[in-house]
């Protein structure tokens, strides 16, 4: 093992101590250099209590143990951590390891005063809330600032922080790097990839006597890998940063036998993995982006950084090989772009607002893109987050302080009631466990064992009834996953002061459903049409499949859908999203909730009684519909076509019409000034004024009420007389349009028996006006 004074970081020991005594430093420093472990010790001996911020909580342990161990002393005195469930400090730790998400809330809290420096770590990341905290720091100006990156982020963060940037080599062996696939650009794949693995590690285990690295884009595959390796002579360990800390001890020390250690990029940087000479790259990783205005999970090839980062883990030690699962030539991007330009960005406005400070005060390192910083921002108003300035209410205050997001969040917030709260705060928890702690059994035992011990094929009461209560053996739950749900909702619950986590679920599930419904409309999915595809589903906005580990049953119309993710689909961009966590809600409570848009159609007569069909509609599809007697807005809309039809209250209609055409001359000829109404629009907003509600209120009615003024009353007799709307002749009778810019008169045929034509000495005189005589589609000048 190697000591203090051969770590490459020690050549900048000097240059770090006299950078901090000036402000900040940027240090750009490999894997494998120390950068992690001395750079704390150094910053604490002369600046005091260092908090060390660390991406992943693996990390985070392991260091912390790791330091402790190098000064001698017990983890959890001079040397601890703090991660979400897990803390060993005191007051006087003088170096504390803690996660991003630790790190804000006791900015929040003013808990960070007590520290002289703050390193963040494996800054090249780039996680969100590390961005915020850099920029949330230097905007405040307490702490020096000591920002690590192994990638080549180094000297824009230099120029961010106007600081110097110090870089040191990493401690490494040579890598040769081989490619398994023939199609030189063939990019990363999930076709046969537990297999191709295997065949790689295979080789690996033939020829070289050092430990195998293999990277896998998640638990799933990891799993498959490492049955497919079952029968290889070596201790294959599963590593992740939810991993057991048993698996997770065996892969950070030295084994009495040869190692093949699966693990996600939590070992990509940071964790050093002893004795590994050969890494198995999949070349992908599971990675955030935004879909439809919402951030999603899905697979993703990794950056040709990232392929650099995996490889050097094979030289730690010794010359080691990296086999590449894809092509040599693939076209793989630079440097993986940062959350922050990738994800949604309503927690970081959130926290930034909690921290104190308004989203547009700070400075980041790189920009926050434009749409998705003012979509974030809009949501949070609509929310009540956020007052007019940019900053927290009380609202996002009590938000922010649970420990999920802002999607679950706002859902516990927005239920009314104690008992409808606690189920939704024991359903977000179990969706923010490190898996979920029950999932849909495989074997027809399984299933039969659940359905009689949850009938409803609900998966959100599934999932609550889970955590509350242990679930049948042969339903196989996930005991270390209900443990860490059931206690983030006892944490949830403690800060809500809601009654202690109960035993079962006793709550009226249907009511809880339309509170979140009203409070989050963006998750209410419905069926396709029965003639279209049944496993799809949609919102309005974006569509969703129903995942294999639901219980929804088929026949279910319409749900909540409180969790998906996304998979590859055809095509290079396209995603399929998977919506893995429903509740079904019946198609009513669409319509009883108000997210259902209601039309009126055609009126129908039956027994002189007017009835109208009205259909409620929800993402293009017709989902109720029902007959009605006209009331409110439609009842207006019915009796107003009755008025100008002359079928109620005659003369108003027709008298309607000409008081309106009068005045639309009027105003035409530059006699008056003021709008011109539609007729029927002008009717309906004279009934809603009169206080009619139903087709019975119009014998409360009388044709005077509804009378325009708008012409004045003397000045009609001469408009009448040179203007009139009508003319009749002894067998022909005209509707008469006055087309004032163009100084042209129509003359409509509306009924008589006349064969020819009006000439134009039968007409008023219309002095300067030409005329036209219309019947049907024919159009003539009248002479």
């Amino acid at each position: 093992m190697a000591t203090h004074d051969t770590l490459p970081i020690e050549t900048l020991r000097d240059d770090v101590q006299h950078a901090l005594r000036l402000g900040h430093v940027v240090v750009s420093a490999a894997t494998g250099s120390g950068k992690s472990t001395r750079l704390p010790v150094w910053a604490s001996r002369e600046h005091g209590p260092v908090l060390v911020v660390e991406p992943r909580r693996v990390a985070c342990t392991a260091l912390a143990g790791f330091v402790a161990k190098s000064e001698g002393e017990s983890l959890g005195e001079g040397v601890g951590y703090a991660v979400r469930f897990d803390q060993a400090f005191t007051p006087d730790t003088r170096i504390l390891f803690v996660t991003p998400g630790i790190a804000l809330r006791w900015f929040r809290d003013g808990d960070l005063a007590r520290f002289g420096t703050v390193i963040l770590d494996e800054f090249h990341e780039r996680r969100w809330d590390t961005d915020l905290l850099l920029a949330m720091l230097q905007k405040q100006g307490r702490q020096r600032l000591v920002v690590t990156s192994a990638t080549l982020d180094g000297p824009r963060l230099a120029d961010y922080l106007e600081a110097p940037l110090l870089t040191s080599e990493g401690r490494g062996f040579p890598v040769s790097v081989g490619y398994q696939s023939r199609d030189d650009r063939q990019m990363p794949s999930l076709r046969d990839l537990p297999h191709r693995a295997s065949d790689a590690v295979h080789r690996a285990l033939s020829t070289n006597d050092g430990d195998v690295l293999v990277f896998m884009p998640g638990r799933r595959e990891i799993q498959q890998t490492v049955s497919a390796l079952q029968s290889v002579d070596a201790d294959v360990i599963a590593m992740h940063a939810n991993a057991p800390p048993e698996d997770q001890k065996r892969a950070l020390n030295a084994g009495q036998r040869r190692r093949v250690i699966v693990s996600t990029n939590v070992a990509e940087t940071s964790l050093t993995i002893p004795d590994v000479t050969w890494v198995i790259d999949s070349g992908l990783e599971r990675r955030t982006h935004q879909r439809n205005g919402r951030t999603v999970l899905s697979l993703a090839p990794i950056s040709q950084a990232n392929a650099d980062q995996r490889k050097g883990r094979a030289g730690r030690t010794a010359p080691g090989q990296a086999i590449r699962l894809w092509g040599e030539r693939a076209p793989l991007e630079a440097l993986t772009r940062p959350e922050i330009q990738r994800e949604e960005l309503t927690d970081l406005v959130l926290a930034a607002a909690c921290g104190g400070y308004a989203i547009g005060s700070l400075r980041f390192a790189d920009a926050l893109p434009d749409h998705t910083l003012t979509q974030a921002r809009d949501q949070l108003h609509q929310l009540g987050a956020l007052d007019d300035e940019d900053q927290a209410t009380e609202r996002g205050r009590a938000l922010f302080s649970l420990p999920v997001d802002t999607f679950f969040a706002h859902l516990i917030i927005a239920i009314p009631d104690e008992p409808g709260r606690g189920f939704m705060v024991d359903l977000a928890a179990a969706l923010s466990a490190h898996r979920r702690p029950l999932r849909l059994p495989r074997s027809e035992d399984g299933r039969k064992a659940l359905n009689e011990w949850q009938a409803e094929p609900c998966d959100a009461t599934t999932l609550v009834a889970a955590i509350r209560s242990k679930p049948p053996s042969e339903t196989q739950p996930h005991a270390a996953a209900r443990d860490e749900a059931r206690k983030l909702a006892r944490q949830m619950r403690r800060i809500l002061a809601l009654p202690v986590l109960p035993s079962g679920v006793d709550e009226p599930v249907g009511t809880i459903l339309r509170h979140a419904m009203r409070a989050r409309p963006d998750a209410v999915f419905v069926r396709r049409e029965k003639h279209q595809r049944r496993e799809a589903m949609g919102n309005g906005r974006e569509e969703c499949w129903i995942g294999d580990d639901s219980r929804f049953s088929g026949d279910a119309e319409a749900a909540l859908v409180f969790d998906s993710h996304s998979i590859p689909g055809k095509g290079t961009r396209q995603t399929i999203t998977l919506a893995t966590c429903l509740a079904p809600v019946p198609l009513e409570a669409l319509v009883e909730t108000g997210l259902a848009e209601a039309e009126s159609g055609p009126m129908e007569w039956e027994d002189d009684t007017p009835w109208v069909t009205r259909q409620w509609r929800y993402a293009d599809r017709i989902i109720h519909t029902e007959q009605t007697q006209p009331e409110g807005d439609a009842a207006r809309e019915v009796l107003a076509r009755l008025i100008l039809n002359g079928d109620v209250l005659p003369p108003a209609g027709e008298r309607l019409n000409d008081d309106i055409a009068a005045w639309a001359l009027y105003v035409g000829l530059g006699h008056g000034k003021g709008e011109v109404p539609e007729p029927f629009d002008w009717l309906v907003d004279a009934l809603a004024t009169l206080g009619v509600e139903s087709l019975e209120d119009r014998a409360l009615l009388e044709a005077d009420d509804l009378r325009f003024n708008g012409v004045p009353e003397w000045e009609r007799p001469w408009l009448d007389d040179k203007y009139p709307r009508t003319v009749r002749l002894a067998d022909l009778k005209m509707r008469i349009h006055y087309r004032v810019a163009a100084k042209q008169v129509i003359a409509e045929y509306m009924s008589g028996n006349r064969k020819g034509d009006p000439k134009r000495w039968e007409l008023p005189v219309w002095s300067g006006w030409t005329v036209k005589y219309r019947k049907a589609s024919r159009v003539v000048d009248v002479r």
